[in-house]
C-alpha cells in the first residue's frame, strides 16, 4: 500500500528477479503501469497470435522480470484494492508522480523508470509524465494519453461522446461499494442500459449509474461542461497544456483507424515532437481499440498482414522489451534506427466476402519520417447539388440543400472510430447500411443515404487508384431555424456493385461532429440567430485508405450520429440539461459564394512507401 501526498494508498504489486527464491541484490530499471481495471485481472489486449487467451499481469510481469526488470503494476484510486475516492481521470497526474517519487526511493530501483499500459493505463501515464516526476525515463503509450478531451475522448466538435455512459455502467459493477454489497452489484445487473439510451439525458438520481453516486456525478460533470474552460484544462484530460514542459524522454505512441484516440494520437506525435530532441516512435494500425493482433475491424478484413506481430515486431512484448532495454538500459539494439512512423494503409484488397462472410479489404504497411505524410497533397472535393462530389466549384445559382432534424430520431452509428460503447454500440468498418445489430435502426437493409436527414455527396467512379492519407476537415456552409443545433461529416469509401455485394458496399472511414453553439469560440458559446449562414469546420479523424479505381468517394452530411454523440436538442438549453426538443429545419449551402467541401490529403500510390521486410530481432 503506497502512501499519497493526501494520506490515501494505492494498492500496488511488486515483481523482482530472483534466483533461488530470493530477490537479486541489484538495483534494477522499473517498469510500471497504472490501471483501473485490477492489477491482478487479465488485460485483454495482452495477447499474442496463437494464445487462446490473454495473458494474466503477473504472467506479463515475469517476461519482462527475466529481462532484468523491476515491474509495478498499481491499482488506480478508488478501484478494486486502492483507497479513495474514484473521480474519472482527475487523479491520475498527482497519483502517478507521487508513485514514481516512491519507486525511486527504493533499494532496488536504479533511479529509472519507464510506463507502459493501454487506454486508461494510457492517460495515467500522459497525466503523471504532464508533472516530471521524478525517475520517468521513456513511455510505451498505447491508444490513449489525452491531448485534450475536450477535442477527443470525452467530447467532439462540442458534443458529448456517450461511450463515457457505457464504461460508466460496466464499471461502476466493479466500483468498491458494487464489491463489498450484492445490493448494488445486483441492481447495476438489474439495469437495462440499452433501453437508458431510450432517455437521455440522465440526470441526478436519474440513470443506470445512480447505485453508485461518484459514478454517477462525475460522468453528469463530464457531460454538462459543454464549454472549454478550467475544468478541461485540468492535468490528466489536457496533455496539451504540457507539451512545452513535458519531459523529454523516448515515447512510443501506438493506435489504430478505428480507435477512440485516433486525435490524441496525432495530437500528442505533434506536440512531442516540438523542438525535434525527443525521439519517437508512432505506430497505426487499422484494428479496434486495442486490438493489435486482430487482421478485422467491424465487417472488414484486412488480411495476415494487419497484424503488428510478425509485421511491425515479433510480438508485442518484444516491441515493448526492445524499447525498455535501449532508452533504459542502453542496449545497442539499433530501436533509435527504426521508422519513425509506420501506419496501415487500408484497402487494395479483393472486394470479395471472405470464408467467413466479411468484406476483404485489404491494405498494407507503409513507413514514413513524417506526419502529416510528406507525398499527400491537399485536395479539395465540393459538395453539389444532385449529390455530387467534384473538385469543380458549384455554380452561382445553386440552391441550398434542407433537411428537418428531428432529435427523436437521430441518425444511428453504424461503426467508426469508437470505443467501450458496448452493450449499446460499437466501433469498425460497416457498410452504411440499417441492420438490426445496430442501436436505433428501424429499417433493416435500408441505406442510411435514403434517410430525408441524411445528404450524400458520391464522386464518379475513380478512373485510377487514390490514396487518402492525413488529416480530414469538412468546410461547411450552413444555416438553421433553431437556437443551436449539430452538423455531421462522414468520410466513405463506396464499392461498385459486385457478386457479392449486388448494390455495392459503402464502408465508413472515418466521421466528425460539430456543434454550433461553438461556431465562433469554444469559450464562447452563443446562440444562432435563425436564418443566419456562416461556416464551421468539422474534423473527422485522420486516416489513410487506398480508394481503389472503379470506386467512389462518398461524404454523407447529417445533424446526428447517436448513440456515438450524444442528439442536440435544437433548443438551446444546457448541455446535458434539457428535457424538451424541437425539430431544426437545416440547410446546406452548395453555391459559389458558399462552397461547402471536404479537403483530403491525397497521394498516389506508388509515392508511398511501403514497409521494410520485418527485421529477425537479436
Amino acid at each position: 500500500m503506497v502512501r499519497m501526498r493526501d494520506g490515501i494508498s494505492l494498492a500496488t504489486d511488486v515483481y523482482r528477479p530472483a534466483v533461488g527464491g530470493q530477490p537479486v541484490d541489484e538495483r534494477l530499471p522499473v517498469i510500471m503501469e497504472r490501471t483501473p481495471y485490477g492489477k491482478t485481472q487479465r488485460s485483454r489486449s495482452e495477447i499474442e497470435p496463437g494464445m487462446s487467451q490473454p495473458m494474466t499481469r503477473a504472467e506479463v510481469a515475469s517476461y519482462f522480470v527475466r529481462a532484468g526488470y523491476v515491474v509495478i503494476y498499481q491499482d488506480c484510486r478508488g478501484r478494486y484494492n486502492s483507497e479513495g475516492e474514484f473521480t474519472k481521470y482527475l487523479s491520475e497526474g498527482p497519483d502517478g508522480y507521487d508513485t514514481c517519487a516512491w519507486i525511486v526511493e527504493q533499494p532496488w530501483c536504479d533511479g529509472r523508470i519507464g510506463t507502459m499500459g493501454l487506454s486508461y493505463a494510457a492517460h495515467t501515464q500522459a497525466a503523471l509524465a504532464c508533472l516530471n516526476p521524478p525517475g520517468l525515463a521513456c513511455m510505451v503509450m498505447d491508444s490513449g494519453g489525452f491531448s485534450s478531451a475536450y477535442r477527443t475522448g470525452i467530447r467532439q466538435g462540442g458534443a458529448f461522446e456517450l461511450k463515457q455512459l457505457t464504461w460508466a455502467y460496466n464499471n461502476a459493477k466493479e466500483s468498491p461499494e458494487a464489491m463489498a454489497d450484492p445490493l448494488v452489484r445486483n441492481a447495476l445487473d438489474g439495469e437495462d442500459i440499452t433501453a437508458w439510451f431510450s432517455v437521455l439525458p440522465w440526470s441526478e438520481g436519474r440513470s443506470p449509474v445512480r447505485w453508485v453516486p461518484d459514478y454517477e456525478n462525475y460522468v453528469l460533470e463530464q457531460w454538462r461542461q459543454g464549454t472549454f474552460g478550467e475544468f478541461w484544462k485540468k492535468v490528466g484530460i489536457y496533455a496539451e497544456g504540457s507539451y512545452d514542459t513535458f519531459p523529454e524522454v523516448p515515447i512510443a505512441l501506438l493506435s489504430s483507424w478505428y480507435d477512440a484516440y485516433v486525435r490524441t494520437t496525432f495530437d500528442n506525435y505533434e506536440g512531442f515532437s516540438r523542438g525535434g530532441k525527443r525521439p519517437l516512435s508512432l505506430i497505426m494500425g487499422p484494428w479496434l481499440h486495442g486490438n493489435r493482433n486482430s487482421t478485422r475491424s467491424g465487417d472488414a478484413e484486412f488480411g495476415p498482414q494487419a497484424t503488428i506481430a510478425d509485421n511491425v515486431t515479433p510480438t508485442w512484448l518484444e516491441f515493448r522489451r526492445r524499447w525498455f532495454d535501449h532508452w533504459l538500459k542502453g542496449v545497442n539494439n539499433k530501436v533509435e534506427e527504426e521508422p519513425r512512423v509506420r501506419l496501415f494503409l487500408m484497402g487494395g484488397g479483393t472486394g470479395r466476402k471472405t470464408d467467413t462472410g466479411h468484406l476483404n479489404h485489404g491494405g498494407r504497411w507503409i513507413e514514413t519520417t513524417q506526419w502529416p505524410l510528406p507525398e499527400a497533397t491537399a485536395q479539395s472535393f465540393y459538395l453539389n447539388r444532385g449529390g455530387r462530389l467534384s473538385e469543380e466549384l458549384p455554380t452561382a445559382d445553386a440552391l441550398p440543400l434542407s433537411y428537418d432534424f428531428d432529435p427523436s430520431d437521430p441518425v444511428p452509428t453504424i461503426g467508426g472510430a469508437l470505443t467501450s460503447g458496448q452493450p449499446v454500440f460499437e466501433g469498425g468498418a460497416f457498410d452504411q447500411r440499417e441492420a438490426a445489430q445496430f442501436y436505433g435502426c428501424h429499417q433493416p437493409g435500408l441505406p442510411l443515404s435514403a434517410r430525408r436527414d441524411v445528404l450524400s455527396f458520391e464522386t464518379a467512379p475513380l478512373e485510377g487508384d487514390l490514396a487518402v492519407i492525413g488529416p480530414i476537415t469538412a468546410e461547411l456552409w450552413v444555416s438553421s431555424d433553431a437556437l443551436d443545433t449539430d452538423f455531421t461529416a462522414k468520410l466513405i469509401d463506396v464499392y461498385p456493385p459486385s457478386e457479392d455485394y449486388p448494390t455495392g458496399y459503402a464502408m465508413i472511414l472515418t466521421d466528425g461532429i460539430f456543434r454550433c453553439r461553438y461556431r465562433k469560440s469554444w469559450e464562447k458559446p452563443e446562440p444562432l440567430v435563425p436564418g443566419e449562414i456562416f461556416k464551421i469546420t468539422i474534423e473527422p479523424f485522420a486516416t489513410a485508405n487506398l480508394f481503389a479505381k472503379g470506386h467512389r468517394i462518398r461524404v454523407d452530411i447529417s445533424s446526428s450520429n447517436f448513440p456515438k454523440f450524444d442528439v442536440n436538442s435544437n433548443t438551446g438549453d444546457p448541455e446535458g440539461m434539457g428535457r424538451t426538443q424541437k425539430i431544426a429545419r437545416n440547410s446546406v449551402f452548395v453555391d459559389a459564394a458558399h462552397p461547402s467541401r471536404i479537403i483530403l490529403p491525397t497521394a498516389e500510390p506508388s509515392l508511398i512507401k511501403s514497409l521494410r521486410p520485418l527485421a529477425k530481432s537479436a
